[in-house]
């Protein structure tokens, strides 16, 4: 490498990053799997899961993700496997159309603006291209323990075996233990107070877009396709006293919330039959303040920024972490000059997701004259639109 001089004379070089460690094979982990991959960075990543399965119902992702997406040059297969459509409704419960936000072709005019997508096939995708761009993965595998020096980060892992990395990146999930090992058990994600409930349904064949309806005590519901069968039904509603529902009873209590719509709402809850395939979460959030590394550990996506799903950006906040680390990375300069500029690229935007989605929230549980989702709601897209 040829040495460069800086401002103060000084030589410049040798600080290339060469390898790196993930922790945590979901949708950051992945994304930036492949993004250090087309840098040529060595990549070793651990899933702490013995079986790389996720969950069976799908995400909503806009055109930021599908920008982000491109950027890591997989747009393409993504949208070939989810349902691409154009912004979103506003309805009543009954199936009018309060308002209509038009989302933004933020990947090119050859993209569509939204895309609902099953969970698995995102998986799919994002694993395979993984391992095909030459990730190490490591199954069943996790941390136990993690020592730094000024040089590099020596990890441990629970198969007894360590290894020495230029960085170390967290991208295990909201109920991060790199970021407890790192930064203490201070730092935690706070109930919100709602609950998501999700069921795969068929698809009407006259609704190929996606509606949010208002107006739902406590919360709202909705539907999003994800194909050319299939589709999901949503709901995010107040949980007082964050209970654990009964697992056999789930689709019943499902059923049961949305008894109050009529129309298609009433049509897609009629198809909610089987406990066994509702998937419900109690929803949790965390910001955690800058910076999001020490030494050479950073945190990303969840484990860094969870959100809620009120504005359904969090894959794409994780996705975009990944397009942004696979930029700064490549370049030779010293690793806290790179994570600080993450930081400055990073920290205002997630932010305003986390609180955006927090925000939504508490207009549903807590209805105020000055509530303004679908405003909320434009904002964000054209906050989005901007470059990461």
């Amino acid at each position: 490498m040829n040495a460069r001089l800086l401002a103060d004379g000084k030589a410049k070089g040798n600080y290339m990053v060469k390898n790196v460690l993930i922790i945590g094979g979901g949708i950051g982990g992945l994304s930036t799997a492949i993004a250090l991959r087309k840098a040529g960075i060595n990549v070793d990543l651990v899933e702490i899961k013995s079986e790389w399965k996720v969950y069976h119902v799908g995400i909503i992702v806009q055109g930021n993700f599908i920008r982000a997406m491109a950027a890591l040059g997989i747009a393409d297969q993504a949208v070939a496997e989810g349902f691409p459509y154009f912004g979103v409704k506003f309805q009543t419960l009954h199936g009018h159309t309060v308002a209509e936000i038009p989302g933004i072709p933020m990947a090119g005019p050859n993209y569509p603006t939204d895309l609902g997508m099953g969970r698995p096939a995102l998986h799919k995708i994002l694993s395979e291209s993984a391992l095909e761009a030459g990730t190490n993965v490591r199954l069943g595998t996790s941390f136990s323990e993690i020592t730094q020096n000024e040089n590099s980060a020596t990890v441990t892992f629970t198969d007894g075996t360590s290894s020495e990395y230029d960085l170390v990146i967290g991208a295990d999930g909201v109920h991060s233990k790199v970021r407890s090992a790192i930064f203490g058990d201070e730092l935690q994600p706070k109930f919100t107070g709602q609950g998501v409930w999700r069921y795969n349904v068929l698809r009407p064949a006259d609704i190929d877009y996606a509606f949010l309806c208002v107006g739902l005590q406590g919360g709202k519901c909705g539907f999003i396709p994800l194909s050319a069968e299939t589709g999901y039904v949503l709901l995010v509603q107040s949980e007082p006293g964050n209970p654990h529902h009964p697992e056999d009873k789930l689709a019943d209590i499902f059923r049961e919330r949305l008894a109050g719509c009529t129309g298609v709402m009433a049509e897609l809850r009629e198809q909610i039959t089987d406990s066994s395939l509702v998937i419900y979460r109690p929803l949790e959030a965390l910001l955690m303040p800058a910076p999001w590394y020490k030494g050479r550990v950073l945190l990303i996506g969840d484990a860094a920024h969870a959100t809620t799903p009120h504005l359904g950006q969090g894959a794409a906040q994780a996705v975009e972490d990944s397009v942004v680390l696979g930029e700064l990375l490549v370049r030779d300069e010293p690793l806290p000059n790179l994570l600080n500029e993450f930081m400055q690229r990073r920290f205002e935007r997630c932010k305003f997701i986390v609180e955006g989605s927090i925000q939504l929230g508490e207009w549903e549980m807590h209805p105020t004259p000055e509530a303004d989702a679908p405003g909320l709601t434009k904002k964000m897209i054209g906050m989005m639109a901007q470059p990461i």
